[in-house]
C-alpha cells in the first residue's frame, strides 16, 4: 500500500516539475531576448565611449548566471527552481 502512496506522490511531484519547466522555459527565451537588447545597447555605448558601461557589464553577468541556473533547471542538473521562486543571482 505504501508503494502506491509512493508512486502518486513521485508523479504528482514530476507533474509539478513539469509546469515549472514550461514556466521556466518561457522565462529562458524573455530572458535571451533581453540579453539580446542589452548586447546591441552595450555595442552602440562602446562605439560611442569607448568602453562598455560597467553597470550593463555587472547586469549581463546576473544575467548568465540566471541562465545558467534556468538550464540547469530544465535538464534535471538542480532542483531548485530559478527566480522569481528564489532571489535574483548575484555575481560571484
Amino acid at each position: 500500500m505504501t508503494g502506491n502512496i509512493d508512486t502518486t506522490v513521485n508523479k504528482r511531484k514530476i507533474w509539478v516539475r513539469g509546469f515549472f519547466m514550461l514556466l521556466m522555459i518561457l522565462l529562458f527565451q524573455v530572458t535571451g531576448t533581453v540579453v539580446f537588447i542589452v548586447m546591441v545597447i552595450q555595442f552602440a555605448l562602446h562605439l560611442i565611449n569607448d568602453e562598455p558601461n560597467t553597470r550593463l557589464v555587472s547586469f549581463g553577468r546576473c544575467l548568465a548566471l540566471y541562465l545558467q541556473q534556468i538550464a540547469d533547471f530544465l535538464t534535471f542538473t538542480s532542483e531548485e527552481v530559478p527566480f522569481p521562486f528564489k532571489d535574483w543571482p548575484e555575481q560571484g
